[in-house]
């Protein structure tokens, strides 16, 4: 059985945001997500924009209305949990027809919709790093008058903490993504391509309930490990040197990655010696990984034990990111952090390390408990793991 969310988790959090935006003095806020990045949108509505992008009108008082470009009505409405739809022309596919024939609303229409006869006077963005100019445009040109404030902060925080019904998400996410690694361990071979060894991952996602990707999905090898964020190609895999891997499974809306380096033959000494400290910072990390820790002194105490261990030069940032819909998203531990960490929020431990013309990085999700944490996946952790032949 695959789990999913219900619709009534959706009005809830739609709930709890209406009082976050009332709190910040706020009479509304506009929530927007692109295809790529298309988190709030749809943990707010169930919708995932495909070619257009999207928004959410969310009042303090009154209804929210799903805000979509001119093509998806009838996709719109039958995925969104939310009925209230409106098509505007700034939500259209970057190709910008003119959609002559189509009526459209503006943003005053939106307002009307969603508050009645109250008038809106302070406006909240959310989503700002991935808002576009023809909505802020828009915005501008349609309110005038509105006072417009960024306002991220107002919603950023819901997304932390996960329902029962997020988490088993994530879990089942993992599960597939288990399935997904083991079969690339099995049957990736020297000589193959990348991309053929990613289709491996593919295969197995769609086949064991995922339902997209949880991100582009790592396969690669050589000077390209050294890389913080890369993409397969179609260079052949080789002998004797490392190849990352990094697959990650989607689950109705929630993520997951399984990281770790692989190889075939015999990896230079230095190369192998990283690839074991690595496991062991990982592992490290776990320890470090509980309810009422301070996310800062986290991140401290694992730099200064990379130092300590020899390996500081070999870092290239903080050791955990945040997990939910997207594979990476907020908050980061990181040594400027100041939070601490709650029950049932979700984490990926990232651990990477770069050399010279080389690097690696072991990866998993897990789940912040009283004690400490859970793993979402624990196979594939043993240095075992790493050698395919």
């Amino acid at each position: 059985m695959i789990p999913t969310i219900p619709q009534s988790e959706y009005f809830e959090r739609i709930a709890k945001f209406q009082k976050r935006i009332k709190a910040a003095g706020l009479d509304a806020c506009l929530v927007h997500g692109t295809e790529s990045d298309f988190a709030n949108v749809r943990y707010l509505t169930e919708y995932w924009p495909t070619f257009e992008q999207a928004g959410v009108f969310v009042p303090a008082e009154g209804k929210a209305v799903l805000l979509i470009g001119p093509e998806s009505l009838k996709y719109a409405q039958g995925r969104s949990v939310v009925p209230d739809i409106a098509q505007l022309l700034n939500y259209r596919e970057s190709a910008e027809p003119d959609y002559p024939g189509i009526p459209l609303a503006t943003y005053a229409d939106v307002a009307k919709m969603a508050m009645g006869k109250k008038k809106l006077k302070k406006l909240g963005l959310v989503g700002t790093a991935v808002m576009t100019l023809p909505t802020l445009k828009a915005v501008q040109e349609q309110l005038p008058g509105v006072e417009v404030v960024w306002a991220d902060e107002v919603f950023r925080p819901l997304r932390w903490d996960k329902s029962e019904n997020e988490l088993a998400c994530h879990r089942k996410a993992f599960k597939v993504a288990e399935k997904a690694v083991q079969a690339m361990l099995n049957e990736i071979k020297p000589g193959m391509t990348e991309f053929q060894a990613i289709g491996i991952a593919q295969r197995e996602i769609y086949a064991n309930g995922g339902e997209y990707e949880g991100h582009s999905l790592y396969c690669f090898g050589g000077d390209r490990t050294s890389n913080g964020i890369s993409r397969p190609t179609y260079a052949k895999l080789k002998k004797n040197e490392i190849i990352q891997l990094n697959i990650g499974a989607r689950v109705s809306g929630y993520s997951s990655s399984i990281g770790l380096p692989v190889y075939f033959g015999k990896l230079p000494k230095e190369q192998l010696a990283l690839v074991e400290f690595g496991l062991r910072a990982h592992k490290f990390t776990f320890e470090l990984m509980k309810a009422g820790a301070n996310a800062g002194s986290i991140a401290k105490a694992y730099t200064q034990w990379g130092i300590d261990q020899g390996w500081g030069d070999y870092m290239l940032y903080g050791p955990v990111h945040g997990l939910g819909i997207m594979e990476t998203e907020s908050p980061w531990i990181e040594t400027t952090s100041n939070y601490k960490l709650k029950k049932n929020m979700t984490y990926q431990i990232d651990t990477f390390f770069t050399g010279n013309g080389y690097g690696l990085r072991w990866e998993r999700g897990c789940i912040i408990t009283e004690g400490g944490c859970e793993l979402m996946s624990e196979k594939f952790m043993s240095m075992d793991c790493c050698k395919l032949d």
